[in-house]
């Protein structure tokens, strides 16, 4: 197994879609902080962030129903990114991206209004840990500053206490919610969000496990 790491770390280096910045790319800025749309995909498509992206499986699946958005998946362990990359490239995908990073960087990578959706598909609960869930005040607050007026951010979780624990932190901000569920398959099936699933999530429907989800958005 960690000779297999080792030959996909090998080939990240490769990947031209996948970006690894050191701390100090980040200071004060990631070199494409506000040029992700001119000097990269090369367009002015809105962009899609999937937080803790895993092995991209969401990003691409959603870059591959709509190509006229540009998705950037960020995870900061690169042997998981490693499928996500080799995916993009036998694809031919042009408007994805991953990015080897902590969320936590997110303001030195991007823009104030440059993101214009952000997904945080099944995050770790962190439990007892609440100023790291990726739904905790701080991290709302810089996702407040990096998108554009009225777009939407989209929650999907197996862990009961992480979805009410979110419902609750929103209610300290100025957000609209547009729909919230604690059974997605069991309510919403037909809805778009179920139609694209990780290989967990497939694996924890399997065994029975309801899956939550909120979409909601920051009012201007």
């Amino acid at each position: 197994m960690a000779k297999k790491k080792l030959i996909h770390f090998t080939e990240n280096l490769s990947f031209k879609h996948l970006f690894q910045p050191r701390y100090s790319d980040l200071q004060p800025q990631f070199r494409l902080k506000g040029r992700w749309n001119r000097d990269f995909f090369k367009n002015d498509h809105p962009i899609t962030l999937e937080l803790g992206c895993g092995k991209g499986e969401f990003t691409v699946g959603l870059a591959l129903k709509e190509k006229t958005r540009n998705y950037i998946g960020i995870d900061f362990k690169g042997a998981r990114l490693w499928r996500g990359c080799k995916t993009v490239e036998e694809q031919n995908l042009a408007n994805v991206a991953f990015i080897r990073s902590r969320a936590d960087h997110i303001e030195q990578l991007f823009d104030e209004g440059e993101v214009n959706e952000i997904w945080i598909t099944f995050p770790e609960p962190q439990p007892g840990k609440e100023r790291k869930r990726l739904t905790a005040p701080v991290f709302l607050r810089r996702y407040q500053r990096i998108m554009s007026p009225n777009s939407i951010v989209h929650l999907k979780t197996d862990d009961v206490p992480l979805l009410t624990y979110t419902m609750e932190i929103l209610k300290e901000f100025p957000v609209e919610i547009l729909l919230s569920t604690e059974n997605l398959y069991g309510e919403y099936r037909d809805e778009p969000v179920a139609q694209i699933q990780t290989f967990y999530e497939s694996m924890w429907l399997e065994q029975g496990k309801p899956i939550g989800y909120v979409k909601f958005r920051f009012r201007t």
